[in-house]
């Protein structure tokens, strides 16, 4: 590997990046989260996939051996992360979400069932955030944060986050730096994702249900990653990246995600931060963009198909 100035490539926003700035005078914030789904993205396919024994150990590895492995790294490296947890997956693994906030580490909201909210009712959705809300309460941990199941939040999701008190959100692709959206319920901050910044598109594959259907070679996954990184780095962005551990916990991927926090650190100009503590300096820099978000009327869309 290169020593860092030879990886720097010139930032068009660190030289403007002041105390009060988000990004503390970094030239790009690196969010390292993981969503630790284990089994319920299959279940949300239907109850009967738990019948089948392969799948349910395929999506087991993810808290049971990519977690552990993910948290020994992330010690060596010094390096605190996000972890979103369903409220299904920290309630049938009931010493699972403590024990990553033991490490050190941010537990955040990431639905009950992890069904798409866009396929729920107003009142279902509701249910499904409350539950999982009542899961973490009941093993005190207090979640400031919240990611829609697929990232398929409704345009009420962020007026639920700010009535629950959560500050962030971190589900939406409006923008490559983090924005405010007001609601009638209060502001949150958003802490915008992407698909090519996801292990998801990477490396899901099963033959049933069909979760995807190409496994890359880590290397490269990692050259998507760290081009997106060194562009982050030119625009003063937020690199927000979203990992599994039953798909980057598995050993080659690992070392590979491994090499990508190193050359990170190696950049010089690149802050680590939990989503938590990113949202909070964003809520405190009076530069944040504020945003409403405005539905398209049905008048506007008349043009288009039903």
């Amino acid at each position: 590997m290169m020593g860092p100035e030879s990886n720097r490539t010139p930032s068009a926003a660190a030289g403007t990046a002041g105390a009060s700035d988000w990004r503390q005078g970094a030239a790009a914030v690196f969010n390292l989260t993981f969503d630790v789904d284990a089994e319920t993205p299959i279940l949300a396919h239907g109850k009967s996939h738990a019948d089948n024994l392969m799948v349910m150990s395929h999506q087991s590895y993810g808290p049971d051996v990519g977690v552990p492995r993910i948290l020994d790294m992330l010690d060596e490296l010094q390096i605190r992360a996000t972890f979103f947890v369903p409220g299904w997956v920290a309630e049938q693994r009931a010493g699972l979400a403590p024990t990553i906030l033991e490490r050190g580490h941010e537990v955040a909201h990431h639905s009950y069932s992890h069904q798409a909210p866009t396929a729920m009712t107003s009142l279902e959705e509701r249910a499904d955030f409350e539950r999982a809300l009542a899961v973490f309460d009941s093993q005190d941990i207090a979640v400031t944060g919240y990611r829609a199941a697929n990232w398929c939040a409704t345009w009420r999701t962020p007026s639920l986050v700010a009535e629950y008190g959560l500050t962030y959100d971190s589900s939406l692709m409006g923008d490559d730096r983090p924005y405010t959206i007001s609601t009638p319920a209060g502001r949150v901050v958003e802490l915008p994702v992407h698909w090519s910044l996801d292990d998801w598109e990477q490396y899901a594959f099963l033959p049933a249900p069909d979760i995807g259907s190409i496994i890359q070679p880590p290397g490269r996954a990692v050259e998507v990653w760290r081009a997106e990184l060194d562009g982050m780095r030119h625009f003063g962005g937020l690199f927000n990246l979203c990992a599994h551990p039953f798909l980057s916990g598995r050993p080659g991927r690992l070392l590979a995600l491994r090499g990508l926090i190193e050359y990170a650190q190696q950049c010089g100009d690149v802050t680590f931060a939990t989503c938590a503590a990113t949202a909070e300096r964003v809520g405190e820099d009076g530069r944040t963009v504020d945003r409403t978000l405005t539905k398209p009327t049905r008048d506007a869309l008349e043009s288009f198909p039903d």
